[in-house]
């Protein structure tokens, strides 16, 4: 809108001459020309220029701007703002007060200008608007160094070193950002032998680079026109700074290796050249610290010394324990397209917030298998690298078989390996196979434990199965059967008939077999209800002194196997015998060879042929002097000998009335099974003793041995009882103990010889494990023994061999004279003496060379 009136504006200049005088159309338009007369040029003004688009030239519009330097910190279309740098001020200004190319004005850019107030508001602004250009001092490119990284505060410089310095940003006018620090960095350079520090920015380092402590650079020094402050600008890196880096070995080679690093999550190459130690020590998981160098491209390790064990730590295992679930399983065989390391996961609620945490094979405290559903107890590591989190440290809680899916089922150890065994299961008929590493709780197993566990199948095999998960049971938890509370009555239709087919009980024992046998069922009749039935039973399940007989009557319960339901009895006590069956008769057995034994009657004055095809049970557990019950039958030849041989307990009636009184006495015949060709079984003692009784003799059999496989020689002097058979009244020799004595003739590695003499020997065998406590035999010791007598060799040696007394000490015979005189004889330089050349250094347990003492050089003529 035109002004209607004309008019002159008188103004005063800062400079002089003080007065000017400006003619000037204030009603129009166009663009008005004012002349300064005192300098005879000629301006053209926009009005707007002049009247400042509404504005004074002032700050309070009555006096002079004042020239006022800042930064552009926005710009926008057609206004922006300037942040002073005198005064805590941002001001706006509009582009038409820029003098210059508004094109080439841009935020950061130090701006000079005026300082005025808007006619309306009455707010500063700024106006007349000038770029400044900065200067650069000198034009050549210096070389420095970089000092330590930025911080956010003041700073104390260093020599060598860059210590940051950080501007405040003061608060903007319109409140709306918060202060801002702009962090600067410092680089150190020499000149005539002193040292200079200039700042820099990260705007001043040319490329995508970051700049380290010691890095060295090349740049320009630049100095602000307005400030007078010196910078450095266009900073080019020239060298890095070699860093000492730290990780683990994780792999080693033929002839390099690999470590993993403690900075970042990557591996590095290293070639054995590069280490700097003992090559041979060196191993997997040890501490070390390399530097970093450029090889073809690719990142190397080099200068590479161990460091004290311990000293990388990669991880931050948190105190506090956490519980979780197994949301996912590692998989026992991996894909071939699997390439995560934790391929694991668990979900747990930490503080408020669910995380789901990965974990590897390494975490978890043992190799037992987790399964999903599993409730766990574990630590969270956080990696100081790249602060990933993961659980370690996994445990199995005891209620986790409350959570999982899983079927349980339970068994007894059937056997145990090295490293794994087999377990006897309760539903399945095979045996299951079990690796040590899958039992809970660190539980030492042994054969017969009850134990629970879960069947998975093999991954290597799908048509196999294995338990995992074990754990183990209190006895009597595991049950294969079901016992029927209720007792029966029944008469046995069949008997149980046993053939042996390995016929030595001691051959069995030797050769650590078990006796084969082939058992045929009896059967028992019973009624149940009114309604008749049979049942199998079989010999180990009788109990008493009794084998039953066709007709016999018996008490029984019914046993039914859980996983086939088949019926059985067991407990099987007989009631009343059957009048028309043979006898039963008791004996003691008294003799064991390969296909058969001999039993002695209950008399102790005769023996009994019996073959072991007649043994009714565990022939394997029959030993000398076990009392057994038989039948009497002949056979060809009216040869009398024992059927349906069972081994039974002690019965009462049988045992001897012993005397208190023990006498001395010399064996003047042995029993039958010592010296077959004799036709008496009884052995016979003489009394040796001065007394009344003195030359009496007294009968003894296998009873009467205190040791029932001692071997009693004729002629060996004994202690012993007398007793009194119940039976006939007949006295006998009882409590049989040998009083031999003897001296050690010479010991072996694993045995030795005794000088007695047995039969045609003169020596008797034994081995060390035979002497008592242990002790080591010398020749010439005093010892007492027994002889036992082997029934496959038929020859005796010596058994519960105990020294008495030790034997004279071996005195070391001394060298002979001539070899005395031959060694004074020798020195050093007599060419003809013997000599000892080391060919090769030994090695030690410890793979050291040579020996730990230095060897010694003998003295001529000095014999040690």
């Amino acid at each position: 809108m035109g002004s209607p009136w004309k008019g002159f504006v008188e103004f005063t200049l800062p400079a002089s001459p003080p007065t000017a005088f400006v003619s000037a159309d204030l009603s129009s338009t166009s663009p008005v020309g004012l002349s300064l007369s005192p300098y005879g040029r000629s301006m053209s003004f926009d009005p707007g220029m002049l009247h400042n688009n509404g504005h004074t030239a002032y700050a309070n519009g009555t006096g002079p701007g004042i020239r006022e330097t800042g930064v552009v910190e926005k710009l926008l279309t057609s206004y922006g703002f300037i942040q002073c740098s005198e005064r805590q001020d941002r001001l706006f200004f509009h582009c038409s007060q820029y003098n210059g190319n508004l094109q080439e004005l841009k935020i950061g850019d130090d701006v000079e200008f005026e300082v005025s107030s808007d006619r309306r508001t009455g707010k500063p602004i700024a106006v007349k608007l000038l770029k400044i250009k900065p200067e650069v001092l000198p034009e050549e490119r210096i070389s420095g160094q970089v000092g330590p990284d930025l911080h956010a505060y003041p700073f104390t410089v260093l020599h060598g070193y860059i210590h940051p310095v950080v501007s405040a940003i003061p608060v903007h006018l319109d409140g709306k950002s918060a202060p801002v620090q702009v962090p600067t960095g410092s680089v150190c350079y020499e000149r005539n032998g002193e040292v200079f520090y200039l700042t820099y920015t990260t705007d001043d380092v040319e490329g995508n680079i970051h700049l380290d402590t010691g890095d060295k650079v090349s740049f320009y020094m630049e100095t602000n026109k307005h400030t007078g402050a010196v910078s450095a600008r266009n900073i080019q890196l020239v060298k890095k700074k070699q860093m000492r880096c730290q990780g683990v070995v994780c792999a080693t080679k033929e002839a390099f290796g690999f470590i993993e690093r403690a900075d970042v999550v990557k591996e590095i190459f290293f070639h054995y050249s590069e280490f700097k130690g003992d090559l041979e020590a060196l191993q997997a998981g040890d501490d070390v610290e390399f530097t970093i160098k450029d090889r073809n491209g690719k990142e190397v390790a080099t200068d590479v010394r161990l460091l004290p064990q311990g000293t990388v730590i990669f991880e931050d295992i948190s105190i506090e324990q956490f519980e979780g679930t197994v949301v996912k399983v590692i998989p026992k065989v991996p894909t071939k397209n699997q390439n995560d390391p934790l391929p694991g996961r668990i979900s747990a609620r930490i503080g408020f917030t669910d995380k789901e945490l990965p974990f590897g094979e390494k975490d978890t405290k043992s190799k037992v298998t987790l399964l999903e559903g599993d409730h766990i107890q574990f630590n969270i590591s956080t990696d100081r690298r790249d602060k990933l989190e993961r659980a370690t440290n996994i445990d199995i809680l005891p209620d986790t078989f409350n959570f999982t899916k899983e079927t349980r089922e339970m068994g007894v150890i059937a056997a145990i390996r090295d490293g794994f065994g087999f377990i006897k299961c309760v539903d399945r008929d095979a045996r299951m196979f079990f690796h040590f590493s899958e039992v809970l709780e660190e539980s030492q197993l042994h054969i017969s434990d009850e134990v629970e566990f879960t069947v998975v199948p093999d991954m290597l095999s799908a048509q196999r199965n294995h338990a995992v998960r074990i754990k183990k049971l209190p006895k009597g938890t595991v049950s294969f059967h079901t016992q029927s509370e209720q007792r029966f009555m029944g008469v046995v239709e069949k008997e149980v008939a046993v053939t042996a087919k390995n016929a030595s009980p001691t051959k069995g024992k030797e050769k650590g077999k078990v006796v084969e046998k082939e058992s045929e069922e009896g059967v028992i009749a019973y009624e149940d209800c009114g309604v008749k039935l049979t049942v199998p039973y079989h010999v180990k399940d009788l109990e008493g002194g009794g084998h039953p007989q066709v007709g016999d009557k018996v008490e029984f319960s019914i046993n039914e196997v859980k996983r086939t339901g088949q019926q059985s009895a067991v407990s099987i006590r007989v009631l009343n015998r059957n009048a028309s069956s043979a006898k039963r008769l008791h004996g003691f057995v008294a003799t064991l060879k390969d296909n058969f034994g001999f039993i002695e009657t209950a008399n102790h004055d005769q023996e009994i042929f019996f073959h072991y095809s007649e043994m009714c049970g565990d022939l394997e557990n029959l030993e000398l002097g076990d009392t057994v019950e038989y039948t009497l039958s002949k056979g060809k030849g009216n040869k009398v000998s024992a059927e349906k041989v069972t081994k039974v307990a002690a019965v009462n009636g049988i045992g001897d009335d012993v005397g208190v009184t023990v006498m001395m006495g010399k064996v003047i015949r042995p029993l039958r099974s010592v010296d077959p060709s004799q036709t008496e079984y009884q052995g016979l003692i003489e009394i040796t003793e001065e007394g009344g009784t003195k030359g009496q003799n007294y009968p003894f059999g296998i009873m009467g041995m205190a040791n029932k496989a001692d071997c009693l020689q004729k002629g060996e002097l004994v202690k012993f009882q007398v007793c009194t058979v119940a039976q006939t009244g007949q006295k006998m020799a009882c409590n049989v103990v040998p009083q031999r004595r003897a001296m050690v003739e010479c010991v072996k590695d694993q045995f030795g010889f005794i000088t007695y003499e047995v039969g045609e020997s003169k020596k008797l065998f034994f081995h060390v494990k035979e002497v008592q406590d242990g002790l080591e035999l010398q020749t010439g010791d005093e010892v007492e023994f027994s002889v036992v007598l082997n029934q496959r060799t038929g020859k005796c040696s010596a058994c519960n061999v105990r020294r008495v007394s030790e034997g004279p000490k071996q005195v070391v015979t001394p060298r002979p004279d001539r070899l005395v005189n031959r060694l004074k004889s020798i020195t050093l330089d007599d060419a003809s003496a013997p000599r000892l050349v080391i060919v090769r250094q030994p090695r030690g347990p410890d793979n050291s060379k040579g020996f730990n003492v230095e060897r010694k050089t003998r003295q001529p003529g000095v014999i040690d």
